[in-house]
């Protein structure tokens, strides 16, 4: 009688199975995903262009970058964000932040009819007074999984080589700040940091960090 033998070679293609179910594949490490995390200005401007192209809620989405990116919000605070949180008056934006960070008051850029005053209120033009910011045409919020396909295809139409994520918007906002050489305190309140070591991340891959090295 012989024996049905399993090669070593032939037993690694075998797929691994939980409770006899075959299990998911590992999910990939972001390094091996993308060579960064945070995204230059230039790719946020290629990201908000492509996105303003693309489906018929173009102005919207590209305002969802444009805000996310200005005020480092999560996709959690871009869905909840409110229209009575924005004061245009004073060009400032209460920020509340989510997953227990620290809530805070942040100026709108140019709020004298600058790019972030000029989107935002065209929005309203375009979908009413509705409670939230970022609406679907039903006038419902926008879901999580509908901000990370729209983040997703706009990083692809905009030709950036490797998938993009909205949290990356976030980690951009941080990135800008430390290069142009902001006080890592103010950093981290305006991420809404309660701790200052999520806020170093930043500051440690400034090249300010290294001015005067190579100097005779």
């Amino acid at each position: 009688m012989t024996e049905n033998v399993i090669s070593i070679d032939t037993a690694k293609t075998v797929p691994s199975t939980v409770n006899r179910k075959v299990a998911p594949p590992a999910r990939k490490k972001n390094k091996d995903l993308r060579p960064r995390e945070y995204l230059k200005g230039s790719e946020i401007e290629l990201l908000m262009k492509a996105a303003k192209k693309t489906g018929r809620h173009g102005h919207r989405d590209s305002t969802l970058i444009l805000i996310a990116y200005h005020h480092a919000l999560r996709v959690s605070e871009l869905i909840a964000l409110r229209w009575d949180s924005i004061d245009f008056e004073s060009g400032s934006l209460h920020v509340n932040r989510l997953k227990g960070g620290i809530p805070s008051i942040h100026p709108i850029p140019d709020s004298n009819n600058g790019q972030e005053t000029r989107a935002l209120r065209r929005l309203q033009q375009l979908y009413g007074k509705t409670p939230c910011v970022f609406t679907t045409e039903r006038k419902g919020p926008l879901t999580a999984s509908t901000v990370r396909k729209m983040i997703a295809r706009a990083g692809v139409n905009a030709g950036i080589d490797f998938p993009i994520h909205p949290h990356m918007l976030r980690h951009s906002t941080g990135y800008k700040l430390a290069n142009d050489g902001q006080d890592t305190r103010a950093i981290q309140h305006y991420m809404g940091h309660r701790n200052i070591q999520h806020t170093v991340r930043y500051t440690e891959l400034s090249p300010d960090r290294f001015s005067g090295f190579w100097k005779d």
